[in-house]
């Protein structure tokens, strides 16, 4: 199999020149804005609102800190032993035993220190003020482009990341501009406005600009296509190199060949998304039969989609009970035959069927994994099981160890067609009337979300979870750190809880700017004894966090080695703040 990639240099340390052209957002969620503004995510006070006149609300100057002489390496450089593909633009052709070298030596190599890459990667355009007065108002040389950072950045010609995925690949589009007249450049990453210490979205383009980009190709695309992309990135580089005034260097690229993969075995599939309308009764009674012999898809309206409403007692069924009173039907028909097992027909004969039918495996699925696809399976957990709104939620985090995303209006909509649901429920019945009467505390509290799972013992909450004393007793966290923000419980609560079960972090904005790094030891010896509930880090924290992981590994004596790189880390917080965009 053959390989191409582009081959980054290390700049000159010179200050950016304001873009020649209008600038791209990287906001998945809508690109027609820039930066994802803090209220899209659980509020933690950034300390002082950023300034433009006087003195801004930024830490001290310290004095200048020279950019470390030593810099990451890579096998990919110099590129000279490597076939040329193409002269102009440079085009260098490598083995996939290669590309696998250049992966492993990457995640063996220290990343630098937050010093000498922030503010940088916080994202510096220079239309935006806020930003740049926050970040570098008195420090000018913060804005350079880091010199001791390099990357490897892998891209799949085509786009399709259904199957032949290298794991931290991207989308040509995810780094590429598609403005017409610019398709030969990079996206700007920077957002032109806003203020943000958590732009995770705009990582993977930053890196690329200072990696070395891989191009592969599944059996779906040509060789041409796979060259032309190559080409595509190599221009890039350079037009982003003259831009930021690195002069002309030679810049290597790659592509690496791979196999495709197999599809699950299931008989139906069911997406949940924003744009889908519940299926229509006969569809699903079509689906059930064709599922017999083919794998079908369906799809179904997504967490969040579906308003709450006064349904009637009597009549059609909503679509949420029908859906979940189809899957049960298609996943379990022995148990709905003998429901029905007393039916006869206009003569009273008993009516025909067929004799144990095949059960169908049936997955519920989306685009990140669980969150469109939650509504769906909380009401599906509840008819099966016929339990109530409070108990869903808990059961399927706590018993079933199911992470889930839901909204506040899912939470109004299960609670609307409770009654209509345990009805119909085909689950046992187990004193489920005293149950509805039981509501707890915490439900109205709740804004759909519970604390994500990051450990067996080891929560990662927001504000909102960690003022919510009664939800979290009842998920079994016991301990609550908060990290620049304290909690607001009332004298009963704290006492009910004990003192030693509770650590403040203070004298830490949540800014981007300030450090964490000496309070690890603190907050990992409280860990140790059990920690539940952290609050929604900035994106300096997450980095900081790697190079914490780096400094024990060498404690340890042990060699480094990172399972994914900055980039991909930054990438996936990305997509699971964005339902918070909303």
């Amino acid at each position: 199999m053959a390989a191409t990639a582009v081959h980054q240099l290390p700049p000159r340390q010179t200050p950016t020149p304001p873009p020649q052209a209008p600038s791209l957002s990287l906001d998945t969620s809508d690109l027609e804005h820039g930066a994802i503004p803090n209220k899209h995510l659980p509020y933690c006070s950034p300390g002082p609102a950023p300034f433009t006149q006087n003195a801004p609300a930024t830490p001290p100057a310290s004095p200048p800190t020279p950019q470390p002489e030593v810099r990451t390496c890579s096998i990919l450089h110099p590129p000279d032993a490597h076939p040329k593909v193409s002269a102009a633009p440079p085009v260098f052709a490598i083995q996939p035993s290669t590309l696998l070298t250049a992966i492993h030596q990457s995640a063996s190599q220290e990343l630098p220190e937050p010093k000498y890459v922030f503010p940088w990667l916080h994202g510096l355009h220079p239309e935006n003020q806020i930003q740049l007065t926050f970040f570098t108002a008195r420090k000018k040389t913060l804005r350079n482009v880091p010199k001791c950072f390099r990357g490897v950045t892998i891209v799949k010609a085509g786009g399709n990341m259904t199957r032949s995925k290298i794991r931290g690949a991207l989308a040509p589009e995810e780094i590429l501009s598609s403005e017409p007249g610019r398709d030969d450049t990079f996206l700007e990453a920077d957002p032109r406005e806003g203020f943000s210490v958590r732009n995770f979205q705009i990582q993977a383009a930053k890196v690329a600009t200072v990696s070395d980009i891989v191009v592969y190709r599944d059996d779906d695309v040509s060789e041409k296509e796979l060259h032309k992309l190559a080409k595509r990135l190599s221009r890039a580089q350079n037009t982003w190199r003259v831009k930021n005034s690195f002069g002309e260097q030679e810049l290597p690229r790659f592509h690496v060949t791979s196999e495709g993969s197999e599809e699950p075995a299931f008989d139906i599939f069911i997406e949940a998304s924003d744009l889908a309308q519940p299926p229509e009764a006969y569809l699903l009674g079509r689906v059930g039969d064709l599922s017999l012999d083919v794998p079908q898809r369906l799809e179904f309206p997504s967490s969040g989609s579906i308003m709450p409403q006064k349904w009637p007692k009597a009549g059609p069924l909503d679509a949420v009970t029908q859906m979940c009173q189809w899957i049960y039907s298609v996943a379990n028909p022995n148990a709905m035959s003998d429901l029905d097992e007393e039916e006869t027909d206009q003569d009273g004969d008993m009516a025909m069927r067929t004799l144990q039918p095949r059960a169908r495996k049936v997955l519920i699925h989306c685009t990140d994994g669980y969150t469109e696809s939650s509504l769906l399976a909380l009401a599906y957990f509840m008819y099966a099981e016929r339990v109530p709104v409070h108990a869903a939620w808990l059961r399927l985090h706590c018993e079933k160890k199911r992470n889930f995303f839901a909204y506040s209006s899912d939470v109004a909509l299960l609670s609307s067609l409770q009654a209509r649901i345990l009805e119909l429920s085909p689950g046992p019945n187990d004193g489920i009337a005293g149950c509805l009467l039981e509501e707890p505390a915490w439900l109205s509290r709740m804004d759909g979300s519970f604390p994500s799972r990051i450990l067996p013992y080891m929560y990662l909450g927001n504000l909102g979870h960690a003022n919510n004393p009664q939800l979290l007793r009842a998920m079994g966290i016991k301990r609550v750190l908060s990290v620049g923000e304290p909690i607001s419980w009332t004298k009963g609560q704290i006492e009910s809880w004990d003192t030693k079960n509770l650590l403040f972090v203070d004298r830490v904005q949540d800014n981007g700017v300030d450090s964490l790094t000496k309070e690890f030891e603190r907050s990992l010896g409280f860990i140790a004894r059990r920690l539940n509930v952290i609050i929604q880090p900035h994106l300096r924290f997450a980095y900081e966090l790697l190079k914490w992981d780096e400094f024990l590994q060498k404690r340890r004596g042990q060699p480094i080695r990172r399972e994914m790189d900055w980039a991909t880390i930054a990438r996936e917080i990305a997509a699971m703040n964005r339902p918070y965009s909303r």
